[in-house]
């Protein structure tokens, strides 16, 4: 797939987001974060990086307003604390661009009921594939416009900014394609190319960390149980009893199989993706190890990764009028690019 052009030369633009959740876990890390900053480093200096802490979609779900100022403050300290810079970057947090509310006021008149129906993130959440004219859509708790609505807003986030590529896992790219469909409807409607199509990249497979109490399920801050995850900010300490008591099985030995022996298995993914071995070459060297000397080998290995990312969290937590500055000076960038964007949208649509 390729971005739409009208045969002028158009810039490399990538495009991410990211729920302000507080402090990331090991799994954010490992999954989405550090291949920002490889992205970073490894894009010419042509190429221009949108990283959006996207708060509106967080209210999507109800939210402590202190929780949620402070949850903002932690994942901006976190994406510079591991190495994305602001001056390379454009890191903002998204409520500070009206613009992606008006965007996505626009495409919501041009989007179908049904499409927004199919997606497989509303279905799961409401549990219901056919809930609309019934009691049910207006009686179930939490089913409400913006958990319905949240595609459009999140194509408006990509669009506003003539996103040429978007990097995404296999379970936000439905939404990506809904993304492009919207783009093709309103430049088709305003007979023009205003809105680009974002190509949709998917993030090469790499390692799932799961839970390290039911290695059966993803790695998640929603956990209630604060053993079940490695935050980027845990202590050398913590991080040492957490994979000390994580879930692994009977069988003596190591090997990799994460079908039979799913807790092993994900201790294994860990240390393979800092190591840059492959899970199963890692655990052929290892295989006489115990249970208690790969967790300590484990243990170790995050250590040694996330000391530095703790180290320069700790400095930047406690610089509120920095942290601020940051995301004022990324509000500025980014608003300068959808204000442009926006007059072009409101004189073909005639609102201006």
């Amino acid at each position: 797939m390729r971005p739409a052009s009208s045969g002028r030369h158009v810039s490399k633009i990538i495009f991410s987001g990211i729920q302000p959740t507080g402090v990331p876990h090991l799994g954010n890390y490992i999954g989405a974060l550090r291949p920002w900053v490889e992205t970073q480093r490894s894009e010419p200096a042509t190429t221009k990086i949108i990283i959006s802490v996207v708060d509106l979609h967080a209210i999507t779900v109800p939210q402590h307003a202190g929780s949620l100022r402070q949850s903002k403050k932690q994942m901006l300290a976190s994406l510079l604390a591991m190495g994305l810079d602001p001056c390379r970057c454009i890191i903002y947090e998204q409520s500070r661009v009206p613009e992606h509310n008006e965007l996505a006021w626009i495409l919501g008149t041009l989007t179908p009921m049904g499409s927004l129906a199919r997606m497989t993130q509303w279905k799961a959440k409401s549990g219901s594939t056919q809930i609309f004219g019934s009691d049910h859509a207006i009686a179930t708790p939490g089913l409400h416009l913006g958990l319905f609505a949240y595609p459009v807003l999140q194509a408006a986030d990509v669009l506003l900014y003539k996103t040429t590529h978007v990097p995404v896992g296999d379970d936000q790219a439905q939404h990506l394609e809904l993304c492009r469909d919207l783009a093709k409807l309103f430049n088709k409607r305003y007979n023009g190319d205003i809105l680009p199509l974002p190509q949709t990249v998917l993030r090469e497979n790499g390692a799932r960390i799961s839970s390290l109490r039911e290695p059966g399920k993803k790695m998640s801050k929603s956990d209630p149980n604060d053993r079940s995850r490695i935050n980027l900010t845990d202590s050398a300490g913590s991080i040492r009893k957490k994979i000390a008591s994580a879930v692994t099985d009977s069988q003596a030995g190591i090997s990799y199989d994460p079908g039979s022996r799913p807790g092993i298995a994900n201790l294994i993914d860990i240390m393979a993706a800092f190591t840059g071995e492959t899970p199963r070459s890692l655990a052929s060297s290892i295989a006489a190890l115990s249970h208690r000397e790969l967790k300590e080998a484990t243990a170790e290995t995050i250590i040694n990764a996330l000391s530095p990312i703790h180290e320069h969290y700790s400095e930047l937590i406690q610089d509120e009028r920095m942290l601020e500055q940051i995301a004022l000076e990324g509000a500025e960038r980014a608003s300068e690019i959808a204000r442009h964007t926006m007059r072009e949208v409101r004189k073909v649509v005639g609102l201006s």
